[in-house]
């Protein structure tokens, strides 16, 4: 099946792998030879779809200093369009709704043409950030617009630890469109099947189907990268820090720490029928980590083999 059909008839086993594009400012020929890197990448692995993340500052999020210092990328449906043409798989295009006018997303909408497009859009990062376009006007403009686009909602299991609505978010987003989620990264498995709980019981009790829920994992190849992940709100667990800290390899026990999480989400997942997938990504630019992030890929395949998606 493609992605479009695994969404539409809701299919477990989705298989997505995540990209931030190159930093601006780039000579055309790096950015070429980057891109050439991660085609080959993509290509070689069993995916249904590449995320191409849109990115933001979030420094209205939290006073702490920002690990890695914020840097603007290439658009992500520019990136796709002038360099990644050779990747065989669907491209979905993440968009920070905030950053852009009316205007401009009116003219992304219109420049990507018929057929087979797919979105997330993201919405504040922080109640006090300055927005050009609030979330729910980007939907009501795509379904004004561009309703053919199949459109994914972002879900963050640790902030159903706080607020408990996660689950009603998700239906909220659905109403506006969503047809499929995709989570920040996880490395806390009870507060993603608390969410889970929620959401499936809160659609049981009122006679609606799951959607696909993909979760994503990445390696943490550095404490570095450690400190990165929580500072853009990864719920890393006590225990699981010090395992991490304390461990020989930290890329390693990630890795092992990462798919033991996934397993058990899949089991919760396949025990209750909601369609669960898979998308993994590298946060670090180094070579182990990236090489991390194709092992997991390859081993989410097998995973779900075993399942029999």
């Amino acid at each position: 099946m493609t992605l479009k059909e695994k969404i539409l008839n809701k299919i477990p086993g989705i298989i997505t792998y995540g990209l931030t594009p190159p930093k601006q400012g780039h000579p055309a020929e790096k950015v070429h030879e980057i891109a050439g890197r991660q085609t080959d990448r993509v290509n070689g692995l069993p995916l249904d779809g590449l995320a191409l993340y849109d990115i933001q500052d979030e420094a209205d999020r939290i006073s702490d200093e920002r690990p890695f210092p914020f840097i603007h990328t290439i658009d992500p449906q520019v990136y796709s369009e002038e360099y990644l043409s050779g990747i065989e798989v669907p491209k979905i295009i993440y968009r920070v709704v905030g950053k852009y006018t009316r205007e401009q997303m009116t003219g992304w909408f219109n420049s990507t043409g018929k057929g087979d497009n797919f979105a997330v859009f993201v919405g504040i990062s922080a109640d006090n950030q300055n927005v050009k376009l609030t979330l729910p006007e980007c939907y009501e403009l795509r379904r004004q617009i561009r309703p053919d686009m199949l459109l994914g909602g972002v879900i963050i299991p640790e902030r159903h630890q706080l607020l408990k609505d996660e689950h009603l978010r998700v239906r909220g987003k659905m109403d506006s469109g969503c047809s499929f989620f995709i989570s920040q990264i996880v490395y806390n498995a009870e507060a993603s099947k608390d969410f889970l709980s929620d959401y499936y019981y809160y659609f049981a009790e009122n006679g609606l189907e799951p959607t696909p829920l993909i979760f994503t994992i990445a390696p943490c190849g550095s404490l570095k990268t450690l400190e990165f992940m929580k500072w853009l709100g990864v719920s890393v667990p006590k225990w699981l820090e010090n395992d991490l800290k304390k461990s020989h390899s930290i890329l390693d026990k990630s890795v092992h720490l990462s798919l033991n999480i996934f397993r058990e989400l899949l089991d919760y997942c396949s025990e209750k029928d909601i369609p669960v997938g898979c998308n993994i990504e590298s946060l670090a630019i180094r070579k182990d980590e990236i090489d991390a992030s194709v092992y997991l890929a390859n081993e989410v395949k097998k995973i779900f083999a075993e399942k029999g998606f």
